[in-house]
């Protein structure tokens, strides 16, 4: 074997010799800080390390060491060229590959300066999601940095900046970010401050939505920034623009307030990141000159914008001191940790104390900052004129005292938010209602509210009460549920948040549902406290059996509970004498279908607290026998025993648990109803499972309505509560289930006993409606209509008996008489009355030989007649009852007749005997004339006359069968014969108004309308009436309203204002479809005119009765626009010839038209807007007068009740 020389080198030596080995570790050439402008350390410390590297690089990177050669020259050579091969392959694949992107940075490849984006170390505050900035055509041209054209109605915005220049086209571009925007202008600020401010304040300028500018040398004069921005405003007024960037609705601008906030937000950052913050003070001192100068301008859109840009940089600010505090804190807590180490390296503790010293001194700065911009900007602004300014001032503050909690989060700032709560403005007043919220979740800063929440809690609890906003109540409620956890609501804040469970309001109702279970939480822990605990309770109550109802349960404790809540809450509804006001015993007729504020309260409840959708155990505690909880004089008194008497409910306690009973039921069935299908879609199954919880429901609840009619039904209020589970009865489902129809008659039994058994009218409405309900099933029909059968003859025997002893010279019962008569309207409203009416009874005995023969109708008539006069005034009440109730009934009577006409009418069928209302009509008028305009009975009487004139003539639609078909088959003769018959009917009994009634008419109704004027406290018409308004009048009777209205509460004075109401429209009403009939104002339009004179004064119910008489005109105008032109040039000769209608047309516009222009003065000066500044803050503003012009309401014109 040969040796080699060995002052010969080896070939693998040689760097350019092909068959050397290379090593595979990477060896980079060292790069020179800022030698190559494009790199970046950023780009070097985050970019992937290779494995495979040219032969030039591993050239430079200097000679291989002799060891590493020889190591290296081991193995097969063959083996070797196959990895160099493959090396190869990989770095061409490499190479092909595109290039890794670098971080954008916006126009930076060329600068020198260390400058990062904003992000670096501060963490924006938290914001609620907003749609995300795009860029726009409208605002940015593609392609060029330049500011391009506002393409806005009433502003436009012209021009192009240099290629230097700051503008939105960079901000709203698709290649450019906030960020990158920012730290280019701060290179820009390095280079020349003046020229970077001056595109700085240019840009403030034309986010305003104008094309004015400031140049160099007014921003090097920063004391004539004052008047040079006056002049600005002078020159922007000129200009007459109307809208504004900030405020525009077009969809270029959705995101315009996000994006400059953030840009403000990032330039501040980007300054603090790039140490410009601290080392030039002007940066801020000489920015702030102009904005806070512009946030005071008169002129709104510069006091908006600068306002808008004046909280984006506080909010940055916060931030920043925010992480400089933190920064300092940790630095300080470093420098004492190295303090206390064995061996103490004094270096890094001198260092941790210069730095944390660095880190104060930058906090100072930056919180003389914050005092500055909220000292000149917010202090002002969060009064401003404008709604939108105070609300972006009040969720700027939020976010301050999320972000920086150590400098906002005290009471000399919370006060700002707490002084807002009575802002003019409702939005404003959300606003901070969300704020306050988002402080209160803050479990670790309660006790910085607590002085706070001392201060303002009234507020809170009377926004919660009676604010003029139902979703700022509802609000106001969820933030006093967060107020409430820690314990700062005291007992009678927590009493008249409580009580808003029977508020009107639903969204009030469900926001309090919650509030109200925690108070029930609260009361069942401490009745649990008292019986011993849990294991006291335990022991009291045993085991339960799901199956038994009847024995005491843990769940009744919560139910005595929450009757104690509702009955406390309710109390102040009561009369004076104690006794509860409800539903059922209540004299106002609240009409079919509308529930008390008691159901509407037990909805609530079910909604807010679990256990009383277990309806089946609140059954069994109300049927459970008390008399069982007496115990022996002496006796040691059971667990069991105490328990009981604990549970035992009053009188009041057991109507309010009946009605939550009933919601309770109905949320059982509707939950049953809305059931979904499970997770894997099968809806078979959940059919099923509704199926059987409808089936378990209807079977129990027939079971348990006996029962609860025979321990309720002595009491009325109770009775009509029990009565209205009826309704909720699926008969289909019953009957399905072959359930004895035995069984569904002895509770129809039950439903006649309580209304035989109750003259009230709440128990009988819910009966009738009871057996309305059983009529509508098929097959149940002929087991109700034997009910109803046995009803009426109970009831005219009665009738008959009443009035024999009447005619017996024995003592009247007026009483009796009055609640039978009541018995026979009710009846009279669901079932035929024809024959029963018109029926005559012979005396079959000698016993019953003083039996009137004569027939109920007669009987009715001849009450209507008789008015009682012989009677005390005590009995005064209960005669206009009777004398009411008879009016109604033959009223009832007349409908069935009409309905008998219209089927006989349209099927040909001949008719013997025509009724004849003649005389009715004349008691009513009689009753008219002898009676005061405003009292009840004659409002009735007029109601009666009216409906019987209107009822008679909607005869005139009715056509026969034979008019309808053309049948062949019908002689001639005959359908003449027919058709003469049927006008013959028409013309006997449609009849018009006399003008002695219309006059009585008129006088009835101007009282209606002055007594419910003088209640609501409107003001009416001045304009003088006719003789029209000339009733016999008690002259005394207003100064005894005015008297009694002063001793009144103000429950009993809205209850008076709301029947006044009731009876005006009523009245009205009537009177709209009897001239819409053709049956009143038939010789002129002096009724129309009457009824429209006040129609803009008296309340939007009175408007929308009113609002029929337009109907028909307004669907024409429609119709004609809808055509798209004029009308047709026999249109108007057309309507001339109908008897002057065109005319008539004209008269109603013209009335209308002077209505509208009156009513606008009409209204509260309480609702009248506030117009221009609030107090303290001398702003002008060109827009602040338009708030005074706004018309003024009544605060009941927003309330529409249902008919």
């Amino acid at each position: 074997m040969e040796l080699s020389d060995p002052n010969t080198p080896p070939p693998s030596s040689t760097p350019n010799d092909p068959t050397r080995r290379k090593s595979g570790r990477v060896k980079h050439k060292p790069v020179l800080l800022q030698t190559d402008p494009n790199a970046s350390i950023s780009s070097y410390s985050s970019a992937k390390r290779k494995r495979a590297d040219t032969p030039e690089d591993n050239d430079a990177n200097g000679p291989v060491s002799e060891e590493s050669s020889i190591n290296e020259s081991d193995g097969d050579p063959d083996e070797e060229e196959m990895k160099e091969k493959r090396r190869k392959s990989r770095s061409k694949r490499a190479s092909a590959k595109p290039a890794a992107k670098k971080p954008k940075t916006a126009k930076m490849q060329t600068t020198s300066l260390p400058v990062r984006p904003a992000v670096n170390g501060i963490k924006k505050p938290s914001k609620p999601r907003r749609p995300r900035p795009q860029s726009n055509a409208a605002i940015a041209d593609e392609g060029a940095g330049l500011f391009c054209k506002f393409s806005m109605p009433g502003c436009t915005v012209l021009g192009r900046a240099p290629a230097n220049d700051l503008s939105l086209a960079e901000i709203f571009s698709q290649g450019h970010t906030v960020d990158a925007v920012a730290a280019e202008w701060i290179t820009r600020y390095n280079d020349h401050n003046a020229n970077a401010m001056c595109e700085l304040v240019n840009f403030v300028l034309k986010c305003t939505g104008c094309d004015l500018e400031v140049d160099v040398h007014d921003i090097e004069d920063p004391d004539n920034a004052h008047s040079k921005l006056q002049e600005l405003q002078e020159e922007y007024q000129a200009q007459n623009i109307t809208n504004y960037p900030l405020i525009s609705k077009s969809k270029a601008y959705a995101s315009f307030r996000i994006t400059l906030s953030a840009f403000f937000f990032s330039l501040i950052s980007t300054a603090h990141a790039a140490g410009v913050l601290y080392s030039d003070l002007a940066l801020i001192e000489n920015f702030e000159v102009w904005v806070v100068t512009m946030s005071s301008a008169s002129i709104r859109p510069f006091r908006h914008t600068a306002t808008v840009v004046s909280l984006a940089m506080e909010s940055a600010l916060s931030a920043v001191y925010s992480l400089l505090t933190e920064n300092t804190a940790k630095t300080v807590r470093q420098k004492e940790g190295e303090k206390k180490k064995k061996t103490v390296n004094k270096e890094r503790v001198a260092s941790l104390a210069e730095k944390a010293a660095e880190e104060e001194r930058k906090s100072g700065l930056v919180d003389n900052m914050l005092e500055r911009i909220f000292n000149a900007v917010y202090a002002h602004r969060y009064r401003d004129v404008d709604p939108r300014i105070r609300m972006d001032c009040v969720a700027a503050l939020g976010d301050w005292i999320s972000a920086a909690p150590d400098k906002f989060f005290t009471s000399a700032y919370l006060r700002y938010l707490g002084w807002v709560l009575s802002d003019t403005s409702a939005p404003t007043r959300a606003e901070v209602i969300r704020q306050l919220s988002k402080l209160y979740k803050r479990k670790e800063d309660v006790a910085r509210v607590r002085a706070f929440t001392e201060k303002f809690k009234p507020r809170f609890v009377e926004m919660a009460v009676c604010d003029a906003e139902p979703n700022i109540r509802a609000a106001a409620i969820g933030l006093l549920v967060l107020v409430r956890k820690p314990g700062l609501l005291g007992p009678d804040d927590i009493d008249s948040v409580g009580r808003l469970i029977f508020d009107s309001e639903p969204r009030v109702r469900k926001a309090v549902a919650g509030f109200f279970a925690e108070n029930i939480k609260d009361s069942h822990d401490e009745a649990v406290e008292e019986l011993g605990g849990e294991e006291g309770l335990a022991e009291a109550v045993g085991e339960e059996d799901p199956e038994d109802f009847d024995v005491p349960r843990r769940a009744w404790l919560k139910f005595k509970c929450l009757a104690e809540n509702l009955q406390s809450y309710s109390s102040e509804h009561t009369e004076e004498g104690g006794d509860p006001v409800l539903p059922g015993a209540t004299t106002v007729n609240m009409g079919a279908g509308v529930e008390s504020r008691f159901s509407l309260a037990a909805q609530t409840v079910c909604e807010g607290v679990p256990d009383v959708k277990d309806w089946e155990v609140l059954a069994g505690y109300l049927l459970f026998d008390s008399s069982a909880t007496t115990s022996r004089p002496g006796a040691a008194e059971s667990p069991e025993m105490v328990f009981r008497k604990r549970c035992l409910l009053n009188e009041y306690e057991e109507m309010l648990l009946l009605e939550v009973l009933k919601e309770a039921v109905k949320e059982r069935l509707r939950e049953a109803l809305d059931s979904k299908p499970d997770r894997k879609g099968r809806k078979s199954k959940v059919r099923v499972e509704a199926r059987e919880i409808q089936e378990t429901t209807y079977l129990h609840l027939a079971q348990f309505i006996p029962q609860l009619l025979r321990k309720f039904g002595a009491n009325p209020a109770t009775a009509a509560v029990v009565l209205q589970l009826e309704h909720v009865l699926n008969l289909e489902i019953f009957e399905e289930m072959r359930q004895d129809s035995t069984t569904y008659a002895s509770l129809l039994d039950d439903i006649n006993k309580q209304f035989l058994r109750h003259a009230d009218n709440g128990v009988l409405a819910e009966a009738s409606n009871a057996l309305l309900h059983a009529r509508s099933f098929e097959d149940l029909e002929e087991v109700t209509e034997s009910k109803i059968h046995e009803l009426w003859s109970d009831t005219v025997s009665t009738l008959r008996t009443l009035v024999d002893s009447r005619g017996s010279g024995t003592a009247t019962d007026i009483t009796g008489l009055c609640n039978t008569v009541s018995r026979i309207s009710k009846l009279a409203s669901i079932a035929d009355c024809i024959s029963v009416f018109e029926s005559e009874q012979r005396p079959m005995s000698k016993e019953s030989a003083l039996a009137t023969d004569a027939s109920p109708a007669q009987i009715l008539m001849d009450l209507v007649i008789d008015e009682y006069t012989d009677l005390d005034d005590e009995a005064s009440e209960e005669r206009d009852e009777l004398i009411t109730s008879s009016v109604q009934s033959l009223v009832f009577y007349n409908m069935w007749l009409v309905r008998s006409l219209k089927t006989s009418m349209a099927a040909n069928t001949p008719i013997s005997n025509h009724p004849d209302y003649t005389p009715f009509a004349s008691a009513l008028l009689s009753i008219m004339q002898s009676r005061p305009g405003s009292d009840a009975v004659r409002l009735t009487a007029t109601g009666a006359y009216l409906d019987l004139h209107t009822l008679f003539a909607s005869l005139r639609s009715i056509k026969s069968k034979n008019q309808l078909t053309n049948d062949n088959t019908t002689p001639p003769n005959k359908k003449t014969q027919q058709l003469t018959l049927n006008n013959d009917i028409q013309s006997s009994l449609i009849k018009s108004v006399s003008s002695e009634a219309q006059s009585l008419i008129l006088s009835s109704f101007a009282a209606a309308e002055k007594q419910y004027a003088r209640r609501s406290r409107r003001k009416l018409d001045p304009s003088p009436d006719d003789a029209i308004d000339s009733a016999p009048e008690e002259p005394e009777s207003e100064l005894e309203d005015d008297e009694e209205d002063e001793d009144a509460t103000s429950e009993q004075v809205k209850t008076q204002r709301l029947l006044a109401e009731k009876q005006l429209c009523e009245l009205t009403g009537k009177m709209v479809l009897a001239v819409l009939g053709r049956v009143l104002d038939t010789e002129g339009q002096k009724v129309r005119q009457r009824l429209l004179r006040n129609k803009l004064r008296l309340g939007s119910n009175f408007k929308e009765v009113l609002a029929y008489l337009d109907e028909p005109k307004v669907k024409s105008k429609a119709k004609a626009r809808s055509k798209g032109g004029q009308a047709k040039p026999g249109a108007t000769n057309k309507a001339e010839g109908k008897g002057g209608k065109k005319s008539t047309t004209k008269e109603a516009v013209e009335v209308s038209s002077e209505e509208e222009s009156d009513g606008e003065e009409v209204g509260d000066d309480e609702d009248a807007a506030l117009g221009g500044e609030l107090p303290d803050d001398r702003i002008e503003d060109v827009e602040e007068d338009d708030r005074s012009k706004e018309h003024e309401k009544n605060p009941d014109d927003d309330e529409i009740m249902g008919d």
